[in-house]
């Protein structure tokens, strides 16, 4: 059985964590099969949005410790190596893709699952799921960019007693204090995805990938500087055909239809 499940059908690319046994936890195998998917979907010109998903009860409850474990007498693990062999190879690809990425949130996020989910552009829980800290129980902290979402997604007060303490955020409240999009029950999962879907595929795909990129540059980027970026990013997208499109079909009383 692989990993990843991993599917591309009606311009959509759908990633499944395939470990239900193992609560969706990461292996090496799933670091490599999540890499190639992530870069198929990189060249697939054709794909409209990525959506990501767990298998089972859980999202993703970050690293399989049963490939971590060091008897007292080991040498010490090289857990930067890890980071860099893994993690930051695979949240870099996904806040690359010039698509909407979606986390369908179908349970438990622990770890660097909360990362994968937060690396996403749009989140969509259900109610069942939460977001579940324990690194200090385990000597460890945040990472995969957990450190830095958390923080800007929580503020820093929240974000680090989250981060020290541990503890778990309940979907609902993840909604209310705007770490993810949206909270539904957990039946509604599914229909809520193929809402946001049908969004993606009727917007401006220049739009969209637009969007993306200044909304990221944003959370490093001084007022002034953003303002040159979204000056940029205006003068593109307006000798672009959308752009046209869009204004004619505003004119026109109907819906724009873009490439």
């Amino acid at each position: 059985m692989t990993s990843v499940e991993f599917v591309i059908a009606d311009r959509v690319a759908r990633i499944t964590l395939n470990r239900p046994e193992r609560m969706n936890a990461f292996t090496a195998q799933m670091h490599a099969e999540l890499g190639a998917a992530l870069a198929t979907v990189s060249r697939d010109d054709a794909v409209r949005a990525l959506v990501i998903t767990g298998a089972g009860r859980a999202f993703c409850t970050g690293q399989d410790l049963s490939e971590r474990r060091v008897p007292a007498a080991a040498a010490p693990v090289d857990l930067g190596r890890s980071i860099d062999d893994h993690y930051v190879p695979l949240v870099l690809k996904l806040r690359a893709l010039p698509i909407p990425v979606i986390a369908a949130l179908n349970g438990v996020a622990a770890g660097a699952g909360i990362a994968l989910a937060l690396s996403c552009d749009l989140v969509i829980a259900a109610r069942s799921a939460r977001f579940v800290s324990g690194f200090e129980r385990l000597g460890v902290i945040p990472d995969a960019g957990g450190s830095w979402l958390l923080q800007r997604a929580l503020g820093p007060a929240r974000a680090m007693a989250f981060a020290m303490l541990g503890g778990t955020i309940e979907a609902e409240d993840a909604a209310r204090l705007g770490l993810i999009w949206r909270c539904v029950d957990d039946a509604a999962v599914p229909a809520a995805v193929d809402e946001a879907l049908a969004r993606v595929r009727s917007a401006s795909r220049a739009a969209l990938r637009a969007a993306k990129v200044a909304m990221q540059a944003s959370a490093a980027s001084g007022f002034e500087q953003q303002l040159r970026l979204e000056r940029e990013l205006m003068q593109l997208l307006g000798a672009g055909a959308d752009y046209r499109e869009g204004v004619q079909a505003f004119f026109d009383r109907r819906a724009p239809n873009f490439a």
